[in-house]
């Protein structure tokens, strides 16, 4: 007995074959960064008891991911401060520290009075296109 190739196997089916474009990604760089932090924090277990078990390890996960993790990729805030509106505040307290670190030891900063960082306005994972011909946005005169 002979095998049918796999083309005509998924045509038999009514499956689609598709091909993957190569250096083209499609997965979502954010999902991946945070399944990489869960799976290399120090309590992720080597294999869960349970799915109550997996779904404890989880809450905990996402609230500690949520609410105590500074995100880089959000100025060293976490979303939960970003999405409460917090963002103004603590960058305020983060200037505050950084003017009393510097008056303290200006030795230390040889590039002068440092700044905190500002979360980006926006983060795309598929930006949305620009019509092509759209007009672009006029500023109006102060």
């Amino acid at each position: 007995m002979k095998s049918k190739p796999v083309a005509l196997l998924l045509a038999d089916l009514g499956a689609t074959k598709s091909h993957s474009r190569p250096r083209v990604s499609n997965d979502n760089p954010f999902s991946e960064a945070q399944f990489r932090t869960l799976k290399y924090r120090p309590n992720f277990p080597d294999k869960f008891g349970s799915i109550e078990h997996a779904r404890q390890h989880c809450v905990d996960f996402f609230t500690w991911y949520n609410h105590e993790h500074y995100h880089s990729g959000l100025a060293l805030l976490t979303p939960h401060d970003v999405h409460h509106g917090k963002t103004a505040a603590k960058i305020a307290k983060r200037k505050v520290v950084l003017a009393a670190a510097f008056d303290a030891h200006p030795e230390r900063f040889p590039h002068g009075l440092p700044t905190p960082n500002e979360p980006r306005e926006a983060v795309w994972i598929n930006p949305p296109k620009e019509e092509p011909n759209a007009k672009p946005t006029e500023v109006a005169a102060a």
